[in-house]
């Protein structure tokens, strides 16, 4: 098991966010965590990589990679993170350097020595993104998509066991959307499980995966209710203003298509 939590509090400026809570990852598991704004999703993905710390009053087991995290060393929490993909909306690019740059700028944060083993992986995962044509590119030369599937490639860069992602399509239109999961399955079929928070039903129903919601400070799995939504159409899922923040997006994007 790559993250195993049980009764677990989660506090954001000392507010708690999500009480009790129990989630579990597992290798090569695909899973989505939804809710609206402010519902602790992103506050979880913190604790995974401790940012968000979590006080041993406030969980019965909280353990990441085979990590005790309550409490953790702040000297043990690099060698945690490594084991990690970690992709956020904004995509978090160095700006004053270009994408073959942004990499190697990371592995050797991370390590990394042989300028051969180097060069050869950036290739790998640039290869695997299909952006090797954009090496030399800078950041603000690149569009939103192309800006995601980069902050991808660095996210595998070590080869990591799960990848966090936080929003990856958020600020995409519908079909670059579509293409960065599509990347993130493939990824995923490798061995490597996806952890990502996402306000998009439509990708839920494309690509189904283990669905959590979080709502009214409580974190659920949701997967069955879910993928049998048509026969629960009573149940809220707490996404009906994200929906149409989504239909108005793809509304937005047909019109400047038509433009």
């Amino acid at each position: 098991m790559l993250i195993e939590y049980k009764n677990v509090n989660i506090y954001q400026d000392e507010k708690k966010i999500l009480s009790n809570v129990n989630f579990e990852v597992n290798e090569g598991e695909f899973i989505y965590i939804i809710g609206k704004v402010g519902s602790g999703k992103s506050s979880l993905l913190k604790t995974f990589y401790c940012e968000l710390d979590i006080d041993k009053d406030d969980a019965d087991h909280a353990e990441v990679l085979e990590q005790n995290i309550i409490p953790i060393k702040r000297s043990k929490i690099p060698a945690l993170r490594k084991q990690m993909g970690i992709i956020f909306q904004d995509f978090q690019l160095l700006h004053d350097r270009s994408v073959w740059k942004n990499l190697r700028f990371v592995l050797k944060a991370t390590g990394w020595k042989d300028k051969n083993e180097i060069n050869e992986r950036i290739e790998e995962v640039l290869k695997q993104v299909d952006m090797l044509d954009k090496k030399d590119k800078m950041p603000h030369e690149l569009s939103g998509g192309e800006q995601q599937r980069i902050a991808i490639a660095r996210a595998i860069l070590n080869k990591p066991r799960i990848i966090i992602a936080d929003e990856p399509t958020g600020n995409l239109d519908p079909e670059t959307a579509n293409n960065i999961v599509t990347l993130l399955r493939e990824i995923c079929e490798t061995g490597a499980a996806v952890v990502m928070t996402t306000h998009n039903v439509s990708l839920l129903n494309e690509f189904h995966g283990i669905v959590y919601r979080c709502k009214d400070g409580q974190i659920n799995n949701i997967t069955d209710d879910f993928y049998n939504k048509e026969e629960n159409q009573d149940i809220d899922f707490g996404l009906e203003e994200e929906e149409e923040k989504e239909e108005n997006a793809k509304e937005k994007s047909d019109q400047n298509t038509e433009n």
